[in-house]
């Protein structure tokens, strides 16, 4: 089973080792780390964070994120920019944001959520999101570098992030899973179990936003792990390329040879 770490400084802090994969093995312990933002990382507050040993962070933010809460990184840890939502192709909710990206501007505003988010709105536009991860060129390019990074021979424990640690980070959680052979149901299950950290982690903002008056419904669209939406984006795999193997292969380019390796490192 994958183990969740009781970190105070950083949200959803998730070993993807221990999930089962086809062929009785799984994806090997130590190596694969997903999370929320680390502009909060504290490694004397969170000594287990430095004992992980991390020596590539991912971060798959856009740059407003980055300029306004730069990563902390663990001592001795490089640094790899995969920005999502880079250019054409990403979803903005009425030509703001990225709702993934920033929860807190989204919610800051019972009204403008209303305006823009309200009636059902909020659903439409986190599916937009996901079918993007698939469709958009920004995304296929940030993909393809995290898949490209982990088949570099000094990767070492890589820990990939967005802000949240739901939806970019769910959605490249899943395709990793889903290349090294595990079923869609335990990528499924992966995705899911972030619901809890997620809803603690950013509860100030939504009890603000109820509190002035806005929908919970849209709290819950647009804080929820839902299953529907990442029903999404496979469908958007399956039907454009024929599942993960012509995903990876064609829509993000990455070799056979990559792909060995890749498995060879991280399944045990």
């Amino acid at each position: 089973m994958p183990q969740q770490f009781d970190a105070s400084t950083i949200t959803n802090l998730r070993d993807l080792g221990g999930i089962a994969l086809v062929g009785n093995s799984a994806v090997r312990p130590g190596l694969l780390l997903r999370s929320g933002g680390l502009d909060r990382l504290d490694v004397v507050a969170d000594p287990a964070v430095a004992a992980l040993g991390i020596h590539t962070v991912v971060d798959l933010r856009s740059e407003n994120e980055r300029r306004e809460r730069p990563d902390r990184l663990p001592e001795g840890a490089r640094l790899i920019v995969a920005d999502v939502f880079a250019g054409p192709g990403a979803t903005h909710p009425g030509g703001g944001e990225q709702v993934p990206g920033k929860l807190e501007d989204v919610l800051g505003s019972p009204a403008a959520a209303e305006e823009h988010l309200g009636g059902g709105k909020a659903e439409k536009v986190m599916s937009d999101v996901y079918r993007s991860f698939v469709s958009s060129e920004s995304a296929c390019q940030a993909f393809r570098l995290l898949l490209t990074t982990l088949a570099e021979p000094d990767c070492g424990p890589l820990l990939f992030h967005c802000t949240a640690g739901k939806d970019r980070t769910g959605w490249a959680a899943t395709l990793i899973l889903l290349l090294l052979g595990a079923d869609e149901a335990a990528a499924e299950r992966e995705y899911l179990a972030v619901e809890p950290a997620v809803r603690a982690a950013f509860k100030p903002v939504s009890d603000r936003f109820t509190a002035a008056g806005g929908d919970p419904a849209i709290v819950d669209a647009i804080l929820g792990v839902r299953p529907g939406y990442l029903a999404v984006a496979l469908e958007e795999m399956h039907r454009t390329y024929g599942g993960v193997t012509g995903y990876v292969r064609d829509g993000l380019g990455i070799p056979d040879s990559a792909v060995d390796r890749i498995r060879a490192r991280y399944v045990a």
